[in-house]
């Protein structure tokens, strides 16, 4: 059978550093919907890119990669509520109808609630996103402005049809209540980011940052074979500026090209912008000195980590090359 992937999409600059809120990667789901008939909503918050599968065919008819409702014949429209992965603050969507050419949706709404108790029926919903046109297989980027902090949404499509994928963009709000919790500031879910890095041959260093260990070695960060003088590197942003306790880099699945050697360098800068940081960061000051590796084993550091204040960005040194998990810097904000 032949398979399509939808050509990749390059974010705009200015969303490059937000977090997708509706990412399943980090515990985004669909609570509830009018209608799946075709596809289940939950696909259309998988991180990867949507596929197109030539003659696959399932019970209901052509299997679609996307959340994709039946034909309506009757008034009304079709929607899904959907439960971020955490609360943030809601900046830009992507209504993306990738592979749905005759069967998308002619406009859509959206809603946004904050319901950290999950009591969605008592919420007040606000319209995010007024009824606004799409077209067939492409991304649909729309701004947001709003300031409000959200824990949920609802995707209204009029009056039926399929979406890809849907993703909301913003800025993790972190939701702590006791400013003496240890947390894993690094985190995807806390607001982490990849701000760049030397190479991802095999693998993206945005794996580093996702919840849970590695499932195999292609969901870790690895380069290509080192040919040349030097050493890989990836710089990434932390959620949010804290102090570092404990340090995680973990190699799980990497055996026969795990690194011989990782230090993390570290800085606190405030508003900066991404082009500058990456050579600044061959000068920044070391949290972590370099450290042997072993093969698949989680690599914990406390007393090794260096005297610090608190930082906002770090660049792992992976000398000289393979591949790392992930890793983790627990600290408080």
């Amino acid at each position: 059978m032949a398979t399509l992937t939808a050509p990749v999409f390059e974010l705009p600059t200015h969303l490059q550093q937000l977090t997708n809120l509706a990412d399943a990667q980090i515990g985004a789901e669909v609570l509830s919907c009018s209608d799946e008939f075709f596809a289940k909503a939950q696909r259309m918050l998988q991180f990867a890119a949507p596929v197109f599968v030539e003659d696959k065919f399932d019970d209901h008819g052509k299997w679609m990669d996307g959340w994709e409702t039946r034909r309506k014949r009757h008034a009304g429209y079709d929607w899904a509520i959907i439960q971020l992965g955490v609360a943030g603050k809601i900046q830009a969507l992507d209504i993306d109808t990738s592979f749905f050419t005759g069967n998308y949706p002619a406009s859509a709404l959206v809603e946004a609630c904050y319901a950290p108790n999950g009591d969605v029926a008592a919420a007040t919903w606000c319209t995010i996103l007024e009824n606004s046109i799409l077209g067939p297989g492409q991304h649909h980027l729309f701004d947001i402005a709003d300031q409000a902090t959200y824990t949920h949404v609802r995707l209204n499509i009029f009056p039926d049809g399929g979406v890809a994928r849907f993703k909301v963009y913003g800025q993790v709000q972190i939701q702590v209540t006791d400013t003496e919790q240890s947390l894993d500031l690094l985190a995807l879910e806390n607001g982490g980011r990849v701000v760049a890095y030397s190479d991802a041959h095999f693998g993206h260093p945005r794996n580093l940052i996702k919840p849970g260990r590695g499932i195999n070695m292609g969901d870790g960060w690895e380069t290509k074979r080192r040919r040349a003088p030097g050493f890989d590197w990836c710089i990434l942003a932390l959620g949010q500026a804290g102090h570092i306790e404990k340090i995680d880099i973990d190699t799980a699945h990497f055996k026969g090209n795990y690194p011989a050697q990782v230090s993390i360098q570290a800085i606190y800068i405030k508003d900066a912008t991404d082009p500058q940081l990456i050579p600044q960061s061959m000068f920044w000051p070391y949290l972590l000195e370099a450290q042997e590796t072993q093969m698949d084993h989680i690599h914990s550091y406390i007393n090794e980590i260096l005297a610090h204040e608190k930082i906002s960005h770090i660049r792992v040194n992976m000398i000289p090359d393979g591949g790392i998990s992930r890793i983790r810097l627990f600290g408080k904000i």
